[in-house]
């Protein structure tokens, strides 16, 4: 519910209570004004508040259970009628902000050149543009040297072995080479002699 519809309502709710000379219960406020749309507590609600404002407007008396029972209008309430009521507090809040809001708005704006002009004459942003340039710099360069060393290794540098490596590794193959060989003979013999036992 907007503040306007609250004031209105509460503004409604003193002019019903001056219009009856007894007390009456919270219920015929909510009977006149807010069935069946709102409930009887908000009815109570902006009773306090009407009472928080200024607890003279209205007269209250507790019972029932409830802290708002009875209400009757008191002789504060026809003056702060007639001065506009909450309505009128209302629009004096909203003058107050469109003369908030037209003062920010008529306040004058830096031109360009202003700007550039207060932009060079700063020297803490002239430090702090020179490390965000030597920082991006920095990465930049890590970067490059992060690729080159990665190109080097892959690609550019040969797999050297020392020369006692190869070496040892040549003299493992030569004695593979010749158990083979060996091998193959014994192999080859065997088979030249069921051959000749077979040709007899």
């Amino acid at each position: 519910m907007s503040e306007f519809f609250k004031a209105e309502l509460k503004d409604r709710f003193l002019e019903y209570a001056l219009d009856r000379n007894d007390y009456f219960e919270v219920q015929a406020l909510y009977d006149e004004f807010l069935r069946p749309n709102y409930s009887l507590d908000y009815v109570q609600k902006l009773v306090k508040e009407i009472q928080e404002y200024d607890e003279s407007l209205l007269d209250v008396m507790g019972g029932n259970g409830s802290d708002i029972f009875m209400l009757a209008s008191t002789a504060t309430t026809q003056d702060f009628l007639e001065e506009g009521g909450f309505m009128h507090l209302y629009v004096k809040e909203e003058e107050k902000w469109d003369a908030f809001l037209e003062h920010l708005s008529s306040t004058p704006k830096l031109t360009k050149s202003e700007k550039k002009l207060l932009k060079q004459n700063n020297p803490q942003l002239k430090r702090e543009k020179f490390m965000l340039f030597g920082l991006i710099g920095a990465v930049a360069i890590s970067f490059l040297f992060t690729l080159i060393s990665i190109f080097n290794e892959t690609l550019l540098k040969p797999e050297y072995v020392p020369a006692d490596e190869f070496q040892r590794k040549m003299n493992q193959l030569q004695e593979q080479y010749i158990l083979e060989n060996e091998r193959l003979k014994l192999e080859l013999r065997e088979a030249q002699r069921v051959l000749d036992s077979l040709e007899k």
